[in-house]
């Protein structure tokens, strides 16, 4: 019975020393506005035909990774093949003129060497090799150019990123200038619509709080911008680790737009019965219970407080713990 008797003090010393007292002071907490941001590409840039023609072959589709410089599709034009074959003929006759004119000219520096012929001709026989060796080059610089067409043919990624859309399929017939595919890159970002209401309490560097699958992470207000449409400010918000896998999910965010005074105590100090909430309050001496009406729980200093709407003021000596 003595053992007993020593163990329920012993229990009971314990259980004061863990209750403390501690002085209401109003406390500075954040108030923060839920809206939703939506995960962007900072780039977003079309990959374009350089020429027309039909799309014989489409390398990427919508979410695959390309590398700058990446072909993603090429696209033929069966008019420059026909050019090509024209030119080719064109200069397998100049070149079978080129080689005549040549002959003529070297029977012709042994004729004029004889007299038999005059400056005159043999002159004349110069100028046409000069103006055969003209056209040939010519036509040589013109299969250049065409052949160059066709090397366009080849649509390129014009940065690394993700394939964000593939507007054409395989037998497209496109222009010069469309978009074959648009690529997105530069990284991640959230983009935010805030109510212009709260466009004056938002600055760049703020700490933005983004609550996505359950956890909350934070970012920072990299951009503020300053047209206003639909009574709405764009905002972007940088975020490490941002899963870049589906661009334009939305996440949910939370964004300081003001500062106000609370009461905040532990969640520990208030007991409830009879359907009313209570905390223990020291004064002259004695412990008694007041009634509070209790708000939601704070974050402040990574800790989680609950806030008291009413029933306590300025001063008062609340106990916090076991008594």
């Amino acid at each position: 019975m003595a053992r007993l008797l020593l163990a329920l003090v012993f229990v009971s010393l314990a259980a004061t020393a863990k209750a403390e007292t501690i002085e209401i002071t109003p406390r500075t907490v954040t108030e923060w506005k839920l809206v939703y941001g939506q995960v962007e590409t900072r780039d977003r840039v079309p990959a374009r035909a350089r020429i027309g023609g039909t799309i014989i072959e489409l390398d990427v589709t919508e979410g695959d990774d390309v590398a700058s410089g990446g072909r993603v599709a090429v696209i033929e034009d069966t008019k420059l093949n026909f050019q090509i074959d024209a030119l080719d003929a064109r200069l397998e006759a100049l070149a079978s003129r080129l080689e005549t004119a040549r002959s003529e000219l070297a029977r012709g520096e042994q004729l004029i060497e004889r007299g038999v012929i005059t400056s005159q001709r043999f002159e004349e026989l110069q100028t046409t090799v000069s103006v055969i060796e003209g056209e040939i080059s010519g036509l040589e610089a013109e299969r250049l150019v065409v052949e160059r067409q066709i090397e366009e043919g080849t649509v390129l990624s014009p940065e690394s990123g993700i394939v964000l859309s593939v507007p054409v399929s395989v037998g497209s017939v496109v222009g010069p200038g469309e978009a074959i595919a648009v690529i997105g890159g530069g990284g991640v970002y959230l983009r935010l619509a805030v109510p212009e209401r709260h466009a004056t309490d938002l600055s760049e560097g703020d700490v933005i709080e983004i609550g996505a699958a359950g956890e909350v992470r934070q970012g920072t207000l990299a951009k503020l911008y300053p047209q206003i449409e639909g009574g709405r400010v764009q905002a972007d918000v940088e975020v490490e680790g941002l899963n870049p896998n589906f661009i334009g999910r939305r996440v949910p965010v939370r964004l300081p737009v003001g500062e106000r005074q609370a009461i905040l105590l532990p969640d520990d100090a208030l007991s409830r019965h009879g359907g009313l909430d209570f905390v223990t309050v020291e004064a002259g001496g004695a412990r008694v219970e007041r009634v509070v009406v209790p708000g939601g729980l704070v974050r402040l200093e990574g800790e989680a407080w609950r806030e008291i709407l009413t029933g306590l003021s300025v001063g008062d000596q609340v106990v916090v713990g076991n008594e």
